[in-house]
């Protein structure tokens, strides 16, 4: 388990392996985390390792995005033509 204090955020980020995201004692281990921190209006963040492959997901997104992005201009460039042939 990796944890860490961002003060300046009230941030706590708890990142655990697979193996610890299932291991149900240290589960129950960190809700005195959260109470201590949520007694310091500090937010807890829990972040588990996944089970795919990470550079797959990226990959993935990335296109995704990028192809997401590219449509949003086309349909701005065509409104801008559509106002432009209006006036």
């Amino acid at each position: 388990m990796e944890m860490n204090v961002r003060d300046e955020q009230q941030m706590v980020e708890i990142w655990l392996t697979n193996a610890e995201k299932k291991d149900l004692e240290l589960r129950a281990g960190l809700k005195d985390i959260y109470d201590n921190y949520k007694k310091k209006k500090y937010l807890v963040a829990v972040y588990e390792s996944g089970e795919k492959d990470l550079y797959e997901n990226v990959r993935d997104l990335l296109v995704y995005n990028k192809r997401r992005t590219a449509e949003r201009e086309v349909q701005r460039e065509k409104r801008q033509l559509a106002s432009v042939l209006k006036q």
